[in-house]
């Protein structure tokens, strides 16, 4: 089976003519792509977990996170991502496909590949979901409470530097954060509530989701540093 990427919008397109992938090669793209996306939360949350314990227990900071749990952590976010993601490739490969074979993204997504197929897709959109929320949404919640209890021992801090101190020490991650899940939340809305959107709609979100973090990134580390 071939699946048709919407040209015009796809990188591989405008560079090499190439608009069609096959069924496989389209799973394996998506896997990783969420894969990436599971393991950069991951990240920004052991790292917002990383500044709550710079800030709050500074002089514990050597002994708590030691290069065993660093190994521990990295391990774990791996782990974490596969073992989600496997049953969402498992489902989405037992459906049949035998409406148009053609994709509104540059890039095999899967709530987009799922509304090819002309079954039952209740169970798959149940279990990616429940991957979404499990992963970017937990994670986000654990984000939004770090930086609660760090702005709460920031302001607990007397003198006006130590605080700016504090607070610029967090200024990258933030960045990252903005921008890692503003086009994730943005893309997840639009496919949940905008099902009958053109293609248009869909198309930048999509690309925005997948360019915006990598490119914005190095930027935002690099003006910290």
């Amino acid at each position: 089976r071939l699946v048709h990427i919407h040209s015009g919008h796809h990188v591989g397109y405008i560079l090499f003519d190439a608009r069609k992938i096959s069924f496989n090669a389209c799973l394996s793209q998506m896997f990783f792509i969420q894969l990436f996306t599971v393991m950069e939360s991951s990240v920004l949350l052991a790292m917002s977990f990383d500044r709550l314990v710079a800030i709050s227990n500074p002089l514990r900071y050597a002994s708590i996170l030691t290069d065993l749990k660093v190994a521990q952590i990295g391990v774990a976010i791996v782990t974490r991502g596969t073992l989600i993601l496997i049953p969402v490739q498992v489902l989405l490969k037992r459906l049949s496909f035998c409406h148009s074979h053609v994709l509104h993204h540059s890039y095999c997504f899967h709530p987009d590949v799922m509304k090819l197929s002309c079954t039952d897709t209740r169970i798959n959109s149940a279990i990616g979901l429940t991957a979404l929320i499990s992963t970017a949404g937990v994670d986000s919640v654990f984000i939004l409470l770090s930086y609660l209890l760090i702005i709460k021992t920031v302001l607990s801090i007397a003198s006006p530097e130590e605080r700016r101190k504090a607070f610029s020490t967090c200024i990258s991650h933030m960045g990252a954060v903005a921008v890692f899940y503003i086009p994730l939340i943005s893309l997840s809305f639009v496919h949940r509530f905008g099902k009958q959107a053109p293609p248009y709609v869909h198309t930048p979100i999509a690309n925005a989701y997948l360019l915006i973090p990598p490119v914005m990134n190095p930027i935002i580390y690099r003006m910290k540093t």
